[in-house]
C-alpha cells in the first residue's frame, strides 16, 4: 500500500507525516508526499522539531504533486484542504486531516503539530492490513 500525504508547500506537515509513516509502517507499505506549490526547502523549524525525535529531514526536497504520484497512491491524505489544487482530484477520494500549517510558527507550536501528526500516523498504521491482505 502506498499512502500519499499532501499539503500546499510540501515543506512541513506532509513531510513530517511521510517520515513518521516510513518509520512506523510495516514492510511493504510506502509513504510519499507532495504539494501543490512546493517551497524551495523544508521549513528549518520543522527540520529542528523532527531532529528532536530522531528523524533527519534536512536532505529532503519539497516536490510538486503530479499525476504519477496520485496514480501510485492507494490512499491520499491532505493536511488541510484549503487549496483546491491539493484536495480536488477528479475520481480520487482525498481524506482531510485538517492539520495546522507550521509555516512561520514557533518551535513550540511546531512540536505540537509534530506530535499531532505522529499520533494520527500511528493510528493510521495501526489500522493497516499487512501487505497483500485485503481489509
Amino acid at each position: 500500500m502506498t499512502v500519499l500525504f499532501l499539503c500546499r508547500q510540501n515543506a512541513g506537515r506532509s513531510q513530517m507525516a511521510q517520515a513518521f509513516f516510513e518509520r512506523a509502517a510495516p514492510p511493504g507499505h510506502i509513504g510519499v508526499s507532495g504539494g501543490s506549490s512546493p517551497a524551495p526547502a523544508i521549513h528549518p523549524v520543522v527540520v529542528e522539531a523532527m531532529r528532536e525525535v530522531g528523524i533527519d529531514l534536512s536532505g529532503r526536497v519539497p516536490r510538486k504533486v503530479d499525476a504519477e504520484l496520485l496514480a501510485r497512491a492507494d490512499r491520499v491524505i491532505s493536511m488541510g484542504c484549503d487549496d483546491p489544487a491539493v484536495c480536488d482530484y477528479p475520481g480520487r477520494k482525498v481524506e482531510d486531516w485538517s492539520v495546522e500549517d507550521p509555516s512561520g510558527k514557533s518551535l513550540a507550536d511546531v512540536r505540537r503539530i509534530r506530535d499531532e501528526l505522529r499520533a494520527r500516523v500511528e493510528a493510521l498504521v495501526a489500522s493497516l492490513a499487512p501487505p497483500g491482505v485485503a481489509r
